[in-house]
């Protein structure tokens, strides 16, 4: 039997309780199922960021910008999804499942998506030119690292090559978008932190367990993928 959860570091309060259910529970197994069809339907319906007036009111407060790519290919009729591990030795969020992606240089991108796509090159050894930006997600902050972060869904016609930058990430891995809505993999806590009954999402995958932005993103995402199934 599978060991589902990881050795992530998570500052769980006493006050932290269990959440409700996911936004797909009660769907079908079948519905969960995700093709990349599904998600080239879905996300034209999709318009995300934050106004840019939060955008700088946020960053004048003393967040910084960033921009991550969620990731996408399809194998087996099947939509998977590319993750990283961050290595002990960053700065921040140290150990953590994340997304391809990282801080917004001016002096280098353009704009936030080629800050995504700066950032996977360099993190990951992804081509660029192999990626097609089919959305935008709703933009999120971090409370720990005080990001204000700009998703992007990025596709891929197949599994790509990937070579990991040491220094900046120790493994390299996809899964299933139906696995990530599995009912072992999904759940929900309720944390009275930075404020009162914030839900705090998890996915626990054998040997690792996705949570904080990266999570908060990718229920977001999923929501949006298999609504009204």
């Amino acid at each position: 039997m599978e060991v589902r959860g990881g050795a992530q570091r998570i500052p769980r309060p006493q006050s932290a309780r269990a959440g409700g259910p996911a936004p797909w529970a009660g769907l079908a197994a079948e519905s969960l199922h995700v093709t990349m069809h599904d998600v080239r339907t879905r996300v034209l319906e999709l318009h995300g960021s934050a106004p840019e007036d939060a955008v700088a009111a946020a960053v004048a407060g003393g967040a910084r910008l960033a921009a991550v790519l969620v990731l996408l290919f399809e194998e087996d009729g099947e939509v998977r999804v590319i993750l990283t591990k961050r290595p002990e030795t960053m700065p921040t969020h140290r150990g953590e499942i994340a997304f391809p992606g990282g801080r917004h240089d001016p002096s280098l991108d353009a704009g936030l998506m080629e800050t995504a796509l700066r950032e996977a090159q360099e993190e990951i050894g992804l081509d660029p030119g192999t990626v097609e930006i089919v959305a935008e997600l709703d933009t999120i902050g971090t409370v720990g690292s005080g990001f204000v972060i700009s998703p992007f869904v990025g596709v891929l016609a197949g599994r790509p090559h990937l070579e990991p930058h040491p220094t900046e990430v120790v493994r390299v891995f996809d899964v299933a978008l139906s696995e990530l809505m599995h009912d072992e993999t999904f759940r929900e806590e309720r944390w009275d932190l930075w404020a009162d009954d914030v839900p705090v999402h998890f996915y626990d995958l054998p040997g690792e367990t996705v949570w904080g932005a990266t999570a908060r993103i990718l229920t977001a995402f999923l929501a949006n993928i298999v609504e009204g199934r």
